[in-house]
């Protein structure tokens, strides 16, 4: 999992909740063959390939996916936990549909996930939540709780005094609650929202209130937005082709129980191209993220990088651009390197003022469900300020 964050842990403890609507078909085996009779294979080999694998556990047998939560975020410090990820088809559900290209997609499983980790600086989250696909994934859900304890460090913007690190808590709860449907039969969906977060704030010194506005010391925020995703990757677990790019807008107000009345938007895009006959995979990913009206502190953007701690570059405006290539050694095995800067600007200053934040970084993979074109590994990110490891379920990219 990646580092945790004070403004979205309700998506973290989602990590293992992805959807996976169809397979890579080179460097991943093919799984549309039938496959031959397991029954001399134990519980956790494919009958494949002889290797270990989780799929039938997962998929047949109803289990779980396990992932270590191991935490070396410099914004929380080392910890670790553990979140279980549970597989459910349910019976006399279509296996797969027909695109409007005439193209199969395979139907993902829903997907239930819980999840808990303590850092060593005291920082406490726990959730639950899940993905559930509906009419032959013509109707997708996904929606989460959490309850979470953090103990971090807001930087002022350092352009005229020295940076400085105000050290504070955030202890309360979060939900996030997603409806979308697919219109006719293109991969596009129309998705409502609503995110809600009721958070208590606390600061280890209290006379740091004075750098705030009251408004951005409110500890309520309650949004509803809307959504439009376009969604063609092979695989949304590890994808090895295709793209993915979604528009979104969270709009606060008094009326539906938010203590400030702002917006939030965020555009972002991902993209993958298989090179060398699929054994190598290069992605890219820009993301966008932008805030209006009275925000509270914590619910800045930031500059989202693995190897940058959690929040700790803010504005009202950020920008990441990230890129990474995967080379598929062989079926099970991949390595990857990778790269990517972000940038933060806004009420502290414009664009071309900003300094950008460069982080890079190399990891290994294994694909540990081959029916759901499922890779786990790690990763280890040098960035400005840290160097960090971070343990990875499917894409780091959200």
């Amino acid at each position: 999992m990646r580092g945790w964050k004070a403004g979205s842990v309700a998506a973290v403890l989602l990590h293992c909740v992805v959807a996976a609507p169809a397979l890579a078909q080179q460097a991943v085996p093919d799984t549309t063959a039938p496959a031959p009779a397991a029954s001399r294979h134990g519980m956790f080999k494919d009958p494949h390939d002889g290797h270990f694998d989780m799929s039938r556990w997962l998929l047949d047998r109803k289990g779980f996916l396990p992932v270590p939560v191991i935490i070396s975020d410099p914004a929380v410090g080392y910890g670790g936990g553990v979140a279980l990820a549970f597989f459910h088809r349910p019976e006399g559900a279509a296996l797969e549909r027909t695109a409007a290209d005439g193209r199969k997609q395979m139907i993902p499983p829903n997907i239930y996930g819980v999840a808990g980790m303590k850092t060593e600086n005291g920082s406490t989250a726990y959730g639950a939540g899940a993905m559930l696909h509906f009419k032959d994934d013509r109707w997708r859900y996904t929606g989460g709780v959490a309850k979470s304890s953090f103990n971090l460090d807001f930087y002022t913007p350092g352009n005229v005094l020295p940076e400085v690190g105000i050290g504070y808590s955030s202890d309360g709860y979060m939900a996030f609650q997603k409806i979308a449907r697919r219109l006719g039969d293109q991969s596009l969906f129309l998705g409502l929202q609503w995110v809600y977060m009721d958070l208590d704030i606390g600061f280890d010194v209290d006379s740091d209130r004075q750098y705030f506005k009251p408004h951005e010391l409110n500890r309520k925020t309650s949004g509803l937005g809307l959504s439009l995703q376009y969604d063609q990757r092979d695989n949304s677990f590890t994808p090895n082709s295709g793209w993915l790019g979604m528009l979104e807008g969270n709009f606060y107000d008094n009326a539906i129980g938010s203590d400030n009345d702002f917006q939030s938007y965020r555009a972002h895009a991902f993209g993958y191209l298989p090179l060398a006959d699929k054994r190598l995979v290069l992605g890219g990913r820009v993301d966008v993220r932008w805030v209006g009206g009275d925000v509270p502190f914590y619910r800045l953007p930031y500059i989202d990088l693995r190897g940058i701690g959690s929040a700790r570059y803010q504005d009202t405006r950020a920008a990441t651009v990230e890129t990474e290539l995967r080379w598929n050694l062989t079926p099970r095995w991949a390595a990857i390197g990778f790269v990517g800067a972000g940038r933060t600007w806004g009420e502290h200053g414009s664009f071309s003022g900003a300094t950008s934040q460069v982080a890079k970084g190399v990891g290994g993979r294994y694909l540990i469900a081959r029916q759901l074109g499922l890779y786990v590994g790690l990763d280890y990110a040098f960035g400005p300020e840290d160097d960090t490891v971070y343990v990875q379920v499917g894409s780091a990219w959200r």
